[in-house]
């Protein structure tokens, strides 16, 4: 009996000690149910605070009076309440010229950006879905204007339009503003990825003609990416201060970002107004319109950014 005992405890030993380790299985994690990463959650917080409390300030502050201005705190309402009435002394002060400058930088939006949204449409369109010699030439020039910022290129346009009788014109911010490399290269990648060109084949083949062709079946399907560089065009066009600042002279030419910077130089001037609650109110009434064409096309604009980031 002993014998037989000892003999099988070994075996029994040598069994537990043969048998592979227990391995501890991984958490599986809901495809519905992300992971949660505390870093990044304090990244996105940070930027969020980074993003939105100038709005916060800028909302607040335009409230004020020119006097509420240095009683109060920049991050706290004043004891009066003074908007409405600075969003009116706004579009009267100097006869009006707000909304001169107002429109102004429509005119410029309108022409500028939208002629460069068309520019840009046909010809990504050409460069994508046709074959012609000089295309790998075209690609290296506009990836290169690219990274060409638009600043460097300010002062010889000016230089060639004060050749031309061009400066202090409308036409001297207008069409600088025609050429978006950056918008045709965006074209260019969405409409290689979201036209087939089986279904070019299809309509050719049906007798349809290039124009035809284009307007009726490729255009339809470039209107995520046509709405997104209509967007960067947009807000470049608006934003732009540095291209009208060296072309215009006359005021009653100036963009909005020209407009309230003058406003906000009179201070600096012996007997000049100083008038910061209305530039800051004129600030707040310049952003409204970009923050409205975002939140009204923001379904568009993300599905242009996503087109071509996934192949099936």
């Amino acid at each position: 009996m002993s014998t037989s005992a000892t003999t099988a405890s070994p075996a029994k030993s040598s069994s537990r000690s043969s048998s592979p380790p227990r391995l501890r299985t991984p958490r599986k994690h809901a495809p519905d149910k992300p992971r949660r990463s505390v870093l990044m959650t304090v990244l996105m917080a940070l930027m969020v605070l980074y993003t939105v409390v100038p709005l916060i300030w800028l909302v607040i502050n335009s409230t004020k009076t020119q006097a509420g201005l240095g009683d109060s705190n920049g991050l706290w309402f004043a004891h009066d309440f003074a908007l409405w009435d600075n969003i009116r002394d706004t579009f009267t002060y100097h006869d009006g010229i707000f909304g001169r400058w107002l429109l102004n930088t429509l005119l410029y939006v309108v022409l500028g950006a939208g002629g460069a949204t068309l520019l840009a449409v046909l010809g990504g369109y050409a460069l994508a879905k046709f074959d012609f010699p000089g295309k790998r030439a075209i690609f290296a020039v506009v990836i290169g204007a690219v990274a060409v910022p638009g600043t460097a290129l300010a002062v010889p346009t000016f230089l060639m339009f004060s050749k031309m009788g061009l400066t202090d014109t409308p036409w001297a911010v207008i069409i600088p503003s025609l050429v978006s490399p950056f918008g045709l290269y965006l074209m260019w990648v969405f409409a290689a990825e979201a036209i087939p060109t089986e279904l070019l084949e299809a309509a050719r083949m049906d007798g349809a003609s290039e124009v035809r062709t284009f307007f009726q079946v490729a255009l339809p399907l470039l209107a995520p990416g046509i709405v997104t560089v209509l967007l960067f065009t947009t807000v470049a066009t608006w934003n732009n201060y540095f291209l009208p600042l060296i072309m215009l002279k006359d005021p009653d030419w100036y963009p909005l970002t020209l407009g309230l910077s003058a406003w906000s130089s009179q201070a600096q001037t012996i007997g000049g107004d100083v008038i910061f609650n209305l530039v800051i109110t004129g600030s707040l009434l310049t952003i409204i319109p970009l923050i409205a064409a975002f939140l009204f096309l923001q379904k568009y604009w993300q599905s242009g950014l996503a087109a071509g980031s996934v192949k099936e």
